[in-house]
């Protein structure tokens, strides 16, 4: 497998849940090309089933340092991460890998590709996507080595359970992601602050830390908020942002990097997910989290968002504009995306408010929609897919 494993970002999750769910599997011996860099909280008896790919990848990687900066062909089978031109992702050492057979796995943001990138693609056998979306854009590109397999969740983890509130009951709304503008945390944060005008009870719950704070820069292209703080020392201050929006501290809390095992816990606290998410090349793993715990969400109808809406499994943006960035924006190429309207997102926020029954229910249709939806199931179609690759 060629990428990393982790509990602070989505391919990690991906990973580290793979690495799970082929633990004990006889027919596949799972290694990983990339060092485990955090801590993965994992229990004792997770971290025990683990052991084998932890140290099996320790060799593997030890392994390939002969060979930095160049190239292996490998006598096994590769999952591998594509970059957005569909290129093999490189190991942290500068190795490019191939397998027998090289399947690409790929959540791709964008539905323009070159016809250089397309070109690349067609040589995969197989290519798994994360959404029907990539799937659609893939095929109309003239591709069928495609595949949707979906992502899933922890069901021991992220699933429905009684809310206790340390809040004395105020109306806890959540933003997840890494802050960006393609997860499109200036439109919820613009539609919070109207929201809040009209009810001075409610607090947004921000979970927007990433290994990469780089990347929040590109939400200043929007102009819907101000420009994106950050500390003396270069990291983001969701505060200080907020607080530049109109949110003053009582108003909002920062999770900070909450590791993905603790993240249920803080879940089951909300009274409503919001997500105008602009692009999704995959479901959203957090919003997927957030609903399997049972909490109402709100969610854009664009991109691989479809894949998780069904009928009042949860509120729908279905005001979808087109993304207009400024030219010589940072992400700049933004077509297959979805625009959510801010008055609209203030609208759903009010249903919530007002209805909390009507809202319980869709928290608990999207809780039944994402118990079809477990990492079991994943690895179970992934694999399935990867035996069918390999040559006889």
């Amino acid at each position: 497998m060629n990428w990393g494993v982790s509990s602070a970002y989505g391919w990690g999750v991906y990973g580290r849940n793979l690495a799970l769910a082929w633990a004990q599997d006889p027919d596949l011996d799972l290694v990983g090309a990339w060092p485990v860099v955090d801590e993965l909280f994992l229990d004792p008896v997770r971290r025990g089933a683990l052991a084998p790919f932890l140290t099996g990848s320790e060799r593997f990687q030890a392994q390939l340092k002969a060979f930095d900066g160049g190239e292996v062909s490998m006598q096994a089978p590769l999952l591998g991460c594509l970059m957005p031109d569909f290129a093999m992702m490189r190991t942290p050492r500068g190795v490019t890998l191939r397998g027998a057979p090289t399947i690409g796995v790929t959540f791709f943001d964008s539905a323009r590709h070159s016809a250089e990138a397309i070109g690349t693609a067609a040589t995969y056998p197989l290519i798994v996507t994360g959404s029907r979306w990539n799937e659609q854009v893939l095929r109309a590109h003239g591709l069928t080595n495609v595949r949707t397999i979906l992502q899933g969740v922890d069901p021991s983890l992220f699933h429905p359970a009684p809310r206790v509130s340390f809040t004395g009951g105020r109306f806890l709304v959540f933003s997840g992601g890494k802050l960006e503008l393609r997860k499109s945390q200036d439109i919820a944060v613009a539609a919070f602050r109207k929201f809040s005008e009209r009810r001075p009870d409610a607090v947004l719950v921000s979970a927007w830390h990433s290994p990469w704070p780089k990347l929040a820069t590109t939400l200043d292209a929007s102009g819907l908020a101000a420009p994106v703080a950050f500390t003396a020392d270069g990291k983001l201050d969701p505060t200080a942002w907020a607080a530049a929006n109109g949110i003053p501290p009582e108003r909002f809390i920062d999770a900070r990097l909450t590791p993905n095992p603790l993240m249920p816990q803080l879940l089951r606290q909300m009274d409503v997910g919001l997500f105008p998410n602009r692009s999704e090349g995959g479901t959203n793993l957090v919003a997927m989290e957030c609903m399997a715990c049972g909490v109402p969400t709100i969610l854009s109808a664009n991109t691989g968002h479809l894949d998780l809406i069904e009928e009042d499994n949860c509120f729908v943006l279905t005001r979808q504009g087109v993304v207009d960035t400024p030219a010589g924006a940072p992400l700049g190429d933004t077509p297959g995306w979805g625009e959510s309207d801010v008055d609209e997102a203030v609208e759903l926020l009010e249903r919530a408010y007002r209805d909390r029954d009507d809202a319980q229910r869709r928290g608990e249709r999207g809780a039944r929609t994402l118990s079809r939806l477990s990492w079991s199931r994943t690895a179970a179609e992934l694999k399935a897919a990867l035996l069918e690759a390999c040559p006889p």
